[in-house]
């Protein structure tokens, strides 16, 4: 459940779009920092919106079995929670470094916010996202697709959410497919779930450009988490 102490009374939360493609360690050296600046009280919160080249990363729960494909891309170990996910063109990542300590120190009700942001960002789209009690991320229902379930409704996932929580200081974040290579994550058992597919925006036959995407993601930001700053 998402509670009002996530929008907690602080100074804005910095918003930041990254151009291009920017490498992956890189990105989590980046995080490194800012999370320990933050802790310190040395930088505001931030809201990091970036795209990788593609590659494949491995959460602290990743079974080496649901790499299917490890020299397709490279592998990278994270320290975030989760499984495999692909990441890559296409794709946005929105890494989110908030300091819990200001924001009710309960990380089920941030995960719940994370949610919530993807699943009012996709109702701007009129996508219906939908959680799942036994599957991580965010889905759609496809009833006009075969289900390889007898008896139930095909769903993809549109959104993956992968966090890690240092000294109450959150980093890594979640993912939105906008129009990526869905081929690409054939390579991998994504989250380790193998019934379900995956899907995007343009795959559902939106026509969202990146940029329409991180206004819709804007916007619902700060109705969750506070105002917000661009730099």
């Amino acid at each position: 459940m998402v509670t009002d102490e996530l929008f907690a009374a602080t100074p804005p939360i910095e918003w930041r779009v990254e151009p291009g493609l920017i490498d992956y360690d890189s990105a989590v050296e980046a995080m490194e920092e800012r999370v320990a600046a933050v802790r310190a009280g040395n930088a505001p919160e931030l809201i990091w919106l970036v795209e990788h080249p593609a590659l494949y990363t491995a959460g602290t729960s990743a079974d080496p079995a649901d790499l299917m494909a490890p020299d397709r891309f490279p592998v990278i170990k994270t320290g975030r929670g989760g499984q495999y996910t692909y990441h890559g063109p296409g794709q946005r990542v929105a890494y989110v470094m908030l300091d819990l300590n200001r924001r009710g120190k309960d990380v089920r009700a941030f995960v719940a916010g994370l949610e919530a942001w993807i699943i009012q960002t996709l109702d701007r789209f009129n996508v219906r996202g939908e959680r799942r009690e036994d599957r991580v991320g965010v889905w759609v229902q496809r009833p006009e697709k075969a289900s390889p379930v007898p008896g139930t409704i095909a769903e993809d996932k549109i959104a993956a959410i992968g966090i890690r929580v240092r000294q109450w200081v959150s980093f890594h974040g979640i993912s939105i497919n906008v129009e990526p290579d869905l081929e690409h994550f054939s390579g991998i058992v994504p989250c380790g779930v193998s019934e379900h597919g995956v899907t995007s925006l343009v795959d559902l036959g939106l026509p969202v450009a990146m940029d329409d995407l991180d206004l819709a993601l804007k916007a619902e930001a700060e109705q969750l988490f506070g105002p917000l700053h661009s730099v």
